[in-house]
């Protein structure tokens, strides 16, 4: 008879040492507020409303992706704004999250959930690790441009969907059907080619949270594949650790005992 128990002690133990990671971007409503103008300066004179979260679209590396918007909650009405279900459910996203990617989050997505979070009463969710692919591109990469479009297409990642710009948020905000679902395709192929960059970038990312510290084997800190070459060694000013590249996604790693086999100046 088949030890079941067994097994499914395995498979937690392996979910549970595997950082579970979360790509996410949001899309807000715009401020409303009293201006003298001229057109696309903000010399506001008096804000009448802040913005809010109108949808979001979160995927699990690995695993599946969530997309919602405003109409897709209980109590949805045309033309009325409030995202405190919507923020409910990415505060619970957040809890779970370790790590948490977006692009240009740092600045905006995370700040801008951090403040409908406060707003609508919640403490803060379980501590996390962020990684903006923006500033991970810019870090990286020399390039014109490092808007998610533009870096996605330059490697080769595919592009955003296609809109009609902000007109399309006015519809969503007057309840028109057709809007809201242009916006959700927008949202969700936002989030899968944030993700495509992280993957393409990840490698090369020095400060990449290290996924193999809570694993009890060899493994590489960008991926925790365990498919890897010892290649030379990696020194400090009082150590010198077997470095590796991982044959996955390419990450480097080091051993996380000394070798003291080796002798300055010569293998042993």
């Amino acid at each position: 008879m088949r030890n079941t128990q067994g097994l499914e002690a395995m498979v937690d133990k392996e979910s549970k040492r595997r950082a579970k990671i979360l790509t996410i971007d949001i899309e807000t409503s715009p401020l409303v507020a009293y201006s003298w103008g001229p057109i696309w300066e903000t010399n506001l004179i008096e804000i009448i409303e802040q913005g809010q979260i109108i949808c979001y679209s979160a995927k699990w590396l690995g695993g599946k992706q969530t997309t919602k918007a405003l109409p897709d909650y209980k109590g949805y009405k045309k033309g009325v704004i409030d995202d405190k279900n919507l923020v409910a459910d990415i505060h619970d996203l957040f809890e779970e999250a370790d790590i948490i990617v977006g692009h240009n989050s740092n600045k905006f997505d995370i700040k801008y959930v951090n403040s409908r979070l406060l707003y609508h009463g919640y403490k803060p969710p379980s501590p996390n690790k962020s990684i903006d692919t923006c500033t991970s591109a810019r870090t990286i990469m020399k390039l014109p441009s490092y808007k998610l479009n533009d870096v996605a297409q330059y490697l080769g990642l595919g592009k955003k969907v296609q809109h009609t710009g902000f007109s399309l948020w006015k519809e969503c905000l007057e309840g028109v059907s057709s809007a809201w679902k242009k916006m959700k395709q927008y949202n969700k192929q936002d989030t899968k080619l944030t993700e495509s960059v992280y993957l393409k970038l990840r490698p090369y990312i020095k400060n990449h949270p290290n996924l193999g510290m809570s694993t009890e084997t060899v493994c590489c800190p960008k991926c925790n594949g365990e498919d890897y070459q010892w290649r030379g060694y990696a020194k400090t000013s009082a150590s010198v650790f077997k470095r590796f590249q991982c044959n996955d996604c390419g990450g480097w790693g080091r051993s996380a005992i000394r070798d003291h086999g080796y002798v300055t100046g010569r293998n042993v």
